[in-house]
């Protein structure tokens, strides 16, 4: 789920989220408005972040995830979504109201992950830059994005044991590996002293932070909250449809114990490891990697690796995180070509080979002439745009998956 899901936004915004919100702009940023230089608001960046990256986004996959579950193993209807929506719309889901529910969900998916895709190329190429001292050009971004995608062709080729689980692992294997690192380094007890601090802020703030209605801290709310719903629910297809295939069997408590409270929990303690650490950093004058890539000059794609330069073996560490990051921006690729290729295909797990190869080399064009066209504003935009029109989906949804529980009861 991690590999597929939030891969590279952890290594992307696991430093530049936190920091930004306390530092840049002022304080501008902060949510809520709170004064980030007031003595116990040190931390608010944080919490601000794993409002992003917590339960409201986690909600949206469990909630895909949940109901295509329920309608493919219970109810014995294809893999895809128009078959949510049965109870609702009948024998018309054949018709073209399912091609129009499908459709969308692909453009949300294609869009949602090409997002993700330019956000890790941009890495990526700074990454080459910090280690081998490659020039950060276009042209390298494409190449970059070119070679990823063939190398997500391969493992697409391969399906989802021999490919995709394999790389999965290795990367969840690197990526523990790298938070244990700095877990370690820079001091366990502040760590694990500053995340259990950190979730009970959240826990307070998360009905502030909900609400959409009269907020003062416009440029975080528009400017990134607006921004992270519309994603999240963009990839809302991509994400749910893969933990519906890797769920069967589960019971209903089981899927939301694993699809939405371990993840937040995850997800929360990565933001609290190295943005706490780094803020920890800026606030006693350090840390001028973050410092120069987030607050004075903004280089988001930079963050992660001013942060591991403050730290020991950066000669080493850097290296492994440049090919974590490559190896996550595969496993999003490949996994999200999968799920398209289910869509487009009606809920058939074995579609022609040609079409995997076709909507994985898709995403790599997608994904290039974006960031050609506009750079991290186009890659913004592209979600938003599929997003938004996407939550009228979801909300259908919610009352289908309604009606599915209570006949499951109704069973029992």
């Amino acid at each position: 789920m991690f590999a597929a899901g939030i891969g590279i936004g952890l290594l992307f915004f696991g430093v530049l989220e936190p920091t930004y919100y306390n530092f840049s702009e002022g304080g501008n940023a902060s949510p809520l408005g709170i004064d980030a230089t007031q003595p116990g608001n040190e931390y608010v960046g944080i919490v601000g972040t794993i409002h992003h990256w917590g339960l409201e986004g986690w909600c949206v996959y469990a909630l895909v995830g949940l109901t295509l579950a329920i309608f493919a193993y219970n109810k014995g209807m294809p893999m895809t979504l128009r078959s949510a929506f049965y109870p609702i719309l009948g024998e018309r889901v054949w018709g073209w109201w399912g091609h129009a529910i499908d459709t969308l969900a692909v453009f949300a998916t294609l869009f949602g992950l090409t997002t993700s895709l330019g956000l890790g190329a941009q890495q990526v190429a700074f990454g080459l830059n910090e280690v081998f001292g490659i020039p950060t050009t276009d042209t390298v971004t494409v190449v970059l994005i070119i070679g990823i995608t063939v190398i997500a062709l391969g493992s697409v080729l391969m399906g989802m044991d021999a490919g995709v689980k394999r790389l999965s692992e290795i990367n969840m294997i690197m990526a523990v590996g790298l938070f244990l690192f700095v877990f370690f380094v820079t001091g366990a007890v502040d760590a694990v002293t500053r995340y259990f601090n950190v979730m009970v802020d959240y826990v307070v703030m998360l009905p502030a932070l909900s609400n959409p209605f009269g907020r003062e801290d416009t440029s975080y709310f528009h400017g990134w909250t607006t921004f992270y719903w519309a994603w999240w629910i963009a990839w809302s297809p991509f994400v749910g449809m893969f933990i519906a295939r890797i769920s069967k069997g589960r019971t209903v408590r089981e899927f939301i114990l694993c699809a939405l409270i371990a993840p937040t929990l995850v997800c929360a303690l990565w933001m609290s490891t190295f943005g706490g650490a780094a803020i920890d950093m800026l606030n006693a004058g350090g840390a001028e990697g973050v410092k120069a890539t987030v607050i004075d000059a903004y280089k988001p794609e930079g963050a992660l690796f001013g942060f591991l330069k403050e730290l020991p073996g950066y000669a080493i560490v850097s290296p492994i995180a440049l090919v974590l990051i490559v190896i996550f921006f595969v496993t999003s690729s490949d996994s999200g070509s999968l799920v398209i290729d289910t869509i487009t295909a009606g809920g058939k797990m074995d579609a022609p080979v040609s079409q995997r190869v076709f909507w994985c080399t898709l995403e790599g064009l997608v994904a290039i002439a974006l960031l050609l066209g506009g750079g991290l504003a186009a890659l913004q935009g592209a979600a938003v745009s599929t997003g938004i029109p996407f939550t009228l989906v979801l909300l259908g949804m919610m009352y289908c998956v309604y009606i599915a529980l209570k006949s499951e009861r109704a069973k029992m």
